[in-house]
């Protein structure tokens, strides 16, 4: 394990609970304690070298160089499988459509924008109508108490 792998392991970790995770090992592990931490990065490091023999041997059996990293199915696809121009190709009609939408969302957007500044109660000037003037002021509600 080399630091920055060390350190993000403990990165959640407070030193109180580093201390206390100690603690609890050595009350339930007691004088076994070296032992186990022994056994554990023994284990750590035949589990990575033997995932470093099966990446030297999969880059082997494809022919190409591949990390780790790269058995993420849409990274190894990426990577291996499609050449720039198929990858650009793939996404050419799926761009377009989201150029589209986006340009379609963005004048709604606008629209909006102008339909609640036009609605704005606190707007002091009147809409503009149509035609090119400005509305007429509604006229007065005429309510219950002046029919009677």
């Amino acid at each position: 394990m080399d630091a920055d792998e060390e350190a993000g392991v403990f990165e959640n970790l407070n030193w109180w609970e580093i201390g206390a995770l100690l603690l609890l090992a050595l009350l339930i592990f007691g004088d076994r304690l070296p032992t186990v931490i022994n056994d554990g990065l023994r284990m750590v490091r035949n589990l990575r070298a033997m995932a470093r023999n099966a990446t030297g041997d999969l880059s082997r059996e494809l022919g190409t160089d591949i990390q780790l990293e790269d058995l993420h199915p849409k990274a190894f696809i990426r990577k291996h499988l499609l050449s720039e121009e198929d990858e650009q190709a793939i996404r050419k009609p799926l761009q377009s459509m989201y150029d589209g939408l986006r340009a379609d969302v963005s004048g709604v957007h606008d629209d909006l924008k102008e339909v609640a500044k036009a609605a704005d109660v606190r707007n002091t000037t009147r809409p503009i109508t149509a035609t090119g003037g400005t509305a007429a002021a509604p006229a007065p509600r005429a309510s219950y108490d002046d029919a009677t």
